[in-house]
């Protein structure tokens, strides 16, 4: 499953690396937009397949950020 940025912002913080089991809910990244804090939730437990971003990289509306499997 694919874990897509809801809004445009940088990537403050990455909080699961590849390997990583999540339950539902667990934040997987942190989105910096317009001075706050956006957390990324995992939308359902699985593992962490991909990481496709860096802490530090500018995102768009609708990227994928982290594959879930």
């Amino acid at each position: 499953m694919d874990v897509e940025a809801q809004i445009t912002g940088s990537v403050w913080k990455i909080e699961k690396q590849v390997g990583d089991r999540v339950e539902e809910e667990d934040v997987l990244l942190i989105i910096e937009s317009m001075k706050m804090e956006i957390p990324v939730e995992a939308p359902c437990a699985g593992q962490v397949e991909e990481v496709r971003v860096a802490e530090g990289q500018s995102v768009e509306e609708g990227d994928v950020l982290v594959v879930l499997r």
